[in-house]
Protein backbone atom coordinates (compact mmCIF):
# COMPACT_ATOMS: atom_id res chain seq x y z
CA UNK A 1 0.00 0.00 0.00
CA UNK A 2 1.86 3.40 -0.91
CA UNK A 3 2.06 6.50 1.37
CA UNK A 4 -0.91 8.14 1.66
CA UNK A 5 -3.25 5.38 0.38
CA UNK A 6 -6.76 4.84 2.90
CA UNK A 7 -6.69 1.91 5.20
CA UNK A 8 -9.72 1.34 7.59
CA UNK A 9 -10.86 4.93 6.94
CA UNK A 10 -7.98 6.63 7.98
CA UNK A 11 -4.95 7.78 6.02
CA UNK A 12 -1.78 6.01 6.82
CA UNK A 13 1.59 8.13 6.46
CA UNK A 14 5.24 7.63 7.39
CA UNK A 15 7.50 9.87 8.26
CA UNK A 16 11.87 9.60 7.34
CA UNK A 17 14.62 11.33 8.73
CA UNK A 18 16.41 12.62 5.79
CA UNK A 19 19.40 13.33 8.50
CA UNK A 20 20.63 12.98 11.20
CA UNK A 21 21.47 16.01 13.51
CA UNK A 22 22.55 16.51 17.32
CA UNK A 23 20.38 18.70 19.11
CA UNK A 24 23.02 21.28 19.01
CA UNK A 25 22.98 21.14 15.05
CA UNK A 26 19.27 20.99 14.78
CA UNK A 27 19.30 24.44 17.04
CA UNK A 28 21.80 25.73 14.63
CA UNK A 29 19.84 25.36 11.77
CA UNK A 30 16.85 26.74 13.77
CA UNK A 31 18.25 30.05 14.66
CA UNK A 32 19.05 30.25 10.95
CA UNK A 33 15.70 29.50 9.67
CA UNK A 34 14.07 32.31 12.31
CA UNK A 35 16.69 35.00 11.63
CA UNK A 36 16.09 34.42 8.21
CA UNK A 37 12.35 35.81 9.37
CA UNK A 38 14.15 38.92 10.61
CA UNK A 39 13.25 38.38 14.50
CA UNK A 40 14.04 41.20 17.29
CA UNK A 41 17.78 40.89 18.55
CA UNK A 42 16.05 40.63 22.18
CA UNK A 43 14.29 37.30 20.53
CA UNK A 44 16.90 35.73 19.41
CA UNK A 45 18.86 36.22 22.52
CA UNK A 46 15.76 35.06 24.37
CA UNK A 47 15.89 31.47 22.04
CA UNK A 48 19.84 31.43 22.92
CA UNK A 49 19.72 31.91 26.59
CA UNK A 50 17.01 29.51 26.93
CA UNK A 51 18.41 26.77 24.83
CA UNK A 52 21.59 27.38 26.87
CA UNK A 53 19.78 26.55 29.92
CA UNK A 54 18.29 23.64 28.43
CA UNK A 55 21.79 22.21 27.66
CA UNK A 56 22.90 23.06 31.03
CA UNK A 57 20.28 20.41 32.28
CA UNK A 58 21.29 17.85 29.82
CA UNK A 59 24.65 18.31 30.78
CA UNK A 60 25.40 16.93 27.20
CA UNK A 61 24.69 17.97 23.45
CA UNK A 62 21.84 15.38 22.77
CA UNK A 63 21.42 12.77 19.48
CA UNK A 64 18.05 12.46 17.97
CA UNK A 65 16.87 9.02 19.64
CA UNK A 66 18.09 10.82 23.26
CA UNK A 67 15.65 13.66 22.41
CA UNK A 68 12.22 12.11 23.50
CA UNK A 69 8.97 13.26 25.35
CA UNK A 70 10.14 12.42 28.44
CA UNK A 71 13.82 14.16 28.40
CA UNK A 72 11.93 17.21 28.30
CA UNK A 73 9.32 16.73 30.83
CA UNK A 74 12.02 16.12 33.12
CA UNK A 75 13.47 19.59 32.59
CA UNK A 76 10.07 20.86 32.77
CA UNK A 77 9.89 19.08 36.27
CA UNK A 78 13.55 19.87 37.26
CA UNK A 79 12.39 23.90 36.52
CA UNK A 80 9.33 23.78 38.93
CA UNK A 81 10.13 21.64 41.72
CA UNK A 82 14.18 21.61 42.11
CA UNK A 83 14.50 24.93 41.25
CA UNK A 84 11.29 26.04 42.24
CA UNK A 85 10.81 29.00 39.43
CA UNK A 86 7.51 30.90 39.44
CA UNK A 87 5.40 28.83 36.73
CA UNK A 88 5.39 32.20 34.29
CA UNK A 89 9.17 31.92 34.28
CA UNK A 90 8.51 28.17 33.58
CA UNK A 91 6.13 28.94 30.47
CA UNK A 92 8.34 31.66 28.66
CA UNK A 93 11.32 28.81 28.71
CA UNK A 94 9.16 26.35 27.73
CA UNK A 95 7.22 28.22 24.86
CA UNK A 96 10.54 29.16 23.00
CA UNK A 97 11.46 25.46 23.36
CA UNK A 98 8.57 23.87 21.79
CA UNK A 99 8.71 26.07 19.14
CA UNK A 100 12.33 24.31 18.66
CA UNK A 101 11.23 20.93 18.48
CA UNK A 102 8.14 21.61 16.13
CA UNK A 103 10.45 23.01 13.85
CA UNK A 104 12.32 19.68 14.09
CA UNK A 105 9.91 17.86 13.93
CA UNK A 106 8.14 19.80 10.86
CA UNK A 107 11.98 19.49 8.87
CA UNK A 108 11.81 15.71 9.96
CA UNK A 109 14.87 16.11 12.08
CA UNK A 110 13.35 13.86 14.71
CA UNK A 111 10.44 11.73 14.43
CA UNK A 112 8.59 12.02 17.67
CA UNK A 113 5.98 15.41 17.69
CA UNK A 114 7.83 16.03 21.18
CA UNK A 115 5.95 19.84 21.15
CA UNK A 116 2.34 18.26 21.65
CA UNK A 117 3.18 16.63 25.19
CA UNK A 118 5.71 19.29 26.22
CA UNK A 119 2.91 22.18 26.88
CA UNK A 120 3.31 25.19 29.30
CA UNK A 121 1.85 24.33 32.84
CA UNK A 122 -1.26 25.85 35.03
CA UNK A 123 -0.80 29.31 35.90
CA UNK A 124 -3.15 31.16 38.91
CA UNK A 125 -4.76 33.83 37.59
CA UNK A 126 -2.75 36.54 38.67
CA UNK A 127 -3.31 40.25 40.25
CA UNK A 128 -2.12 43.06 38.14
CA UNK A 129 0.06 44.83 40.56
CA UNK A 130 -0.49 49.27 39.29
CA UNK A 131 0.81 52.31 40.93
CA UNK A 132 -1.57 54.61 42.63
CA UNK A 133 -2.40 58.07 41.82
CA UNK A 134 -0.71 59.28 44.78
CA UNK A 135 2.34 56.95 44.24
CA UNK A 136 2.94 58.14 40.55
CA UNK A 137 3.15 61.96 42.10
CA UNK A 138 5.34 60.45 44.52
CA UNK A 139 7.59 59.00 42.00
CA UNK A 140 8.00 61.60 39.52
CA UNK A 141 8.22 63.98 42.52
CA UNK A 142 11.77 62.30 43.48
CA UNK A 143 13.98 62.51 40.20
CA UNK A 144 16.61 65.49 40.48
CA UNK A 145 15.93 67.40 37.33
CA UNK A 146 18.81 69.66 38.31
CA UNK A 147 21.01 66.40 36.65
CA UNK A 148 20.62 65.94 32.42
CA UNK A 149 20.25 61.77 34.18
CA UNK A 150 17.37 62.83 36.29
CA UNK A 151 15.21 64.76 34.11
CA UNK A 152 15.57 62.41 31.61
CA UNK A 153 14.58 59.61 33.66
CA UNK A 154 11.32 61.39 34.46
CA UNK A 155 10.78 61.99 30.64
CA UNK A 156 11.45 58.56 30.12
CA UNK A 157 8.52 57.71 32.72
CA UNK A 158 6.46 60.23 31.73
CA UNK A 159 6.55 58.77 28.19
CA UNK A 160 6.02 55.53 29.46
CA UNK A 161 2.72 55.95 31.41
CA UNK A 162 1.50 57.86 28.71
CA UNK A 163 2.20 55.66 25.73
CA UNK A 164 1.82 52.40 28.06
CA UNK A 165 5.11 51.21 25.61
CA UNK A 166 7.28 48.29 26.68
CA UNK A 167 10.53 48.62 27.89
CA UNK A 168 12.12 47.80 24.95
CA UNK A 169 9.91 49.59 23.03
CA UNK A 170 10.32 52.82 24.96
CA UNK A 171 14.52 52.58 24.72
CA UNK A 172 14.28 52.26 20.62
CA UNK A 173 12.49 55.04 20.29
CA UNK A 174 13.85 58.00 17.70
CA UNK A 175 13.88 61.75 17.51
CA UNK A 176 12.96 61.43 13.72
CA UNK A 177 9.94 59.26 15.01
CA UNK A 178 8.12 61.88 16.94
CA UNK A 179 5.27 63.77 15.57
CA UNK A 180 4.40 67.13 17.71
CA UNK A 181 2.03 68.24 15.34
CA UNK A 182 -0.18 65.20 15.56
CA UNK A 183 1.22 64.22 19.16
CA UNK A 184 2.49 60.70 18.19
CA UNK A 185 5.46 58.36 18.22
CA UNK A 186 6.11 55.65 15.62
CA UNK A 187 7.00 52.97 16.89
CA UNK A 188 8.85 50.95 13.87
CA UNK A 189 8.01 47.20 13.41
CA UNK A 190 11.86 45.95 14.06
CA UNK A 191 11.27 47.31 17.43
CA UNK A 192 8.13 45.83 18.61
CA UNK A 193 7.28 42.98 19.81
CA UNK A 194 4.41 41.64 17.22
CA UNK A 195 6.79 42.69 14.56
CA UNK A 196 3.95 45.25 13.45
CA UNK A 197 4.56 48.96 13.28
CA UNK A 198 1.98 51.36 15.35
CA UNK A 199 1.91 55.25 16.72
CA UNK A 200 1.29 55.62 19.93
CA UNK A 201 -0.24 59.03 21.39
CA UNK A 202 1.07 61.58 23.86
CA UNK A 203 -0.65 63.85 26.22
CA UNK A 204 -0.13 68.01 25.88
CA UNK A 205 1.64 67.78 29.58
CA UNK A 206 3.89 64.91 28.12
CA UNK A 207 4.78 66.52 24.64
CA UNK A 208 6.02 69.71 26.61
CA UNK A 209 8.60 67.75 28.31
CA UNK A 210 9.60 66.03 25.61
CA UNK A 211 10.29 69.01 23.52
CA UNK A 212 12.33 70.25 26.64
CA UNK A 213 14.10 67.13 26.51
CA UNK A 214 14.71 66.78 22.72
CA UNK A 215 16.17 70.41 22.69
CA UNK A 216 18.34 70.18 25.71
CA UNK A 217 19.73 66.65 24.03
CA UNK A 218 20.00 68.06 20.32
CA UNK A 219 24.02 68.08 20.59
CA UNK A 220 24.31 64.49 20.23
CA UNK A 221 23.63 64.58 17.10
CA UNK A 222 21.85 60.88 17.70
CA UNK A 223 18.35 59.75 16.05
CA UNK A 224 18.03 57.69 19.39
CA UNK A 225 15.59 59.00 21.54
CA UNK A 226 16.76 58.47 25.22
CA UNK A 227 20.22 58.69 25.62
CA UNK A 228 22.94 58.38 28.51
CA UNK A 229 24.56 61.57 29.62
CA UNK A 230 27.58 61.11 27.44
CA UNK A 231 25.30 60.43 24.15
CA UNK A 232 25.51 56.40 24.66
CA UNK A 233 22.53 54.41 23.85
CA UNK A 234 20.67 53.42 27.49
CA UNK A 235 20.21 49.70 28.53
CA UNK A 236 17.47 48.30 29.51
CA UNK A 237 18.72 47.37 32.64
CA UNK A 238 20.90 50.19 33.62
CA UNK A 239 17.50 52.43 33.59
CA UNK A 240 15.72 49.44 35.71
CA UNK A 241 18.27 49.69 38.51
CA UNK A 242 17.63 53.78 38.35
CA UNK A 243 13.70 53.52 38.58
CA UNK A 244 13.94 51.22 41.42
CA UNK A 245 16.07 53.77 43.25
CA UNK A 246 14.25 56.55 42.89
CA UNK A 247 11.50 54.36 43.74
CA UNK A 248 12.90 53.64 47.04
CA UNK A 249 13.52 57.28 47.35
CA UNK A 250 10.04 58.14 46.56
CA UNK A 251 8.59 55.95 49.50
CA UNK A 252 6.70 53.77 47.60
CA UNK A 253 6.83 50.13 48.95
CA UNK A 254 5.96 48.51 45.50
CA UNK A 255 8.23 46.84 43.27
CA UNK A 256 8.78 49.73 40.19
CA UNK A 257 9.45 48.14 37.46
CA UNK A 258 8.95 49.32 33.37
CA UNK A 259 6.42 46.97 33.24
CA UNK A 260 4.68 48.07 36.44
CA UNK A 261 3.92 51.67 34.53
CA UNK A 262 2.50 50.10 31.58
CA UNK A 263 -0.06 48.58 33.81
CA UNK A 264 -0.61 51.66 35.55
CA UNK A 265 -0.97 53.55 32.62
CA UNK A 266 -3.58 51.09 30.96
CA UNK A 267 -5.68 50.78 34.25
CA UNK A 268 -5.90 54.24 34.57
CA UNK A 269 -6.92 54.80 30.80
CA UNK A 270 -9.63 52.54 31.46
CA UNK A 271 -10.73 54.19 34.47
CA UNK A 272 -10.58 57.49 33.24
CA UNK A 273 -13.71 56.67 30.40
CA UNK A 274 -10.86 55.14 27.40
CA UNK A 275 -12.62 52.37 25.50
CA UNK A 276 -11.02 48.92 25.55
CA UNK A 277 -10.35 48.50 21.95
CA UNK A 278 -8.48 51.50 21.79
CA UNK A 279 -6.21 50.66 24.29
CA UNK A 280 -5.53 47.40 22.24
CA UNK A 281 -4.47 49.57 19.75
CA UNK A 282 -2.36 51.27 21.75
CA UNK A 283 -0.72 48.51 23.73
CA UNK A 284 -0.15 46.31 20.42
CA UNK A 285 -2.53 43.27 21.79
CA UNK A 286 -2.56 40.90 19.24
CA UNK A 287 -6.28 40.05 21.12
CA UNK A 288 -8.19 41.21 23.69
CA UNK A 289 -7.27 38.55 26.81
CA UNK A 290 -4.78 40.89 28.10
CA UNK A 291 -6.60 43.54 27.53
CA UNK A 292 -9.85 42.38 29.12
CA UNK A 293 -7.72 41.76 32.29
CA UNK A 294 -7.64 45.35 32.54
CA UNK A 295 -11.24 45.74 32.08
CA UNK A 296 -12.03 43.31 34.90
CA UNK A 297 -9.31 45.08 37.32
CA UNK A 298 -11.81 48.37 37.15
CA UNK A 299 -14.90 46.62 38.09
CA UNK A 300 -15.08 48.55 41.36
CA UNK A 301 -16.16 51.60 39.05
CA UNK A 302 -18.96 50.06 37.16
CA UNK A 303 -21.37 51.71 39.05
CA UNK A 304 -20.15 55.17 38.40
CA UNK A 305 -20.00 54.20 34.65
CA UNK A 306 -23.60 52.75 34.61
CA UNK A 307 -24.76 56.22 36.01
CA UNK A 308 -23.13 58.00 33.05
CA UNK A 309 -23.82 55.93 30.43
CA UNK A 310 -27.36 54.03 31.16
CA UNK A 311 -29.12 52.85 28.35
CA UNK A 312 -32.24 54.96 30.18
CA UNK A 313 -30.53 58.36 30.27
CA UNK A 314 -30.90 58.76 27.02
CA UNK A 315 -34.59 57.84 27.02
CA UNK A 316 -35.57 60.23 29.88
CA UNK A 317 -33.64 63.09 29.62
Amino acid sequence: MRKGTRKHGRVTATRKVTESFTMVEMFERFMWFKNSEGLAPRTVEEYEIHFQWLCDYFGKDLSREEMTTEAFLGWVDFMVHEKQLKPNTVNIRIRTMRAFLRYCFMENLIDEPIHERFKPVKVAEEQIEALSVAEIKSLLNSFEESTFAGYRDKVMTMVLLDTMVRISELLAMKRSNVDFKAGTIKLEAMNTKTRKAREVPLSTKTMKLLKEYMDESADFGEDLLFLTYDGREMLSNTWRTRLHEVAELSGVKKAVRPHILRHTGALLYITNGGDPFSLQKILGHTDMSMTRKYVNMTNLDVKRQHNSFSPLRHVFR
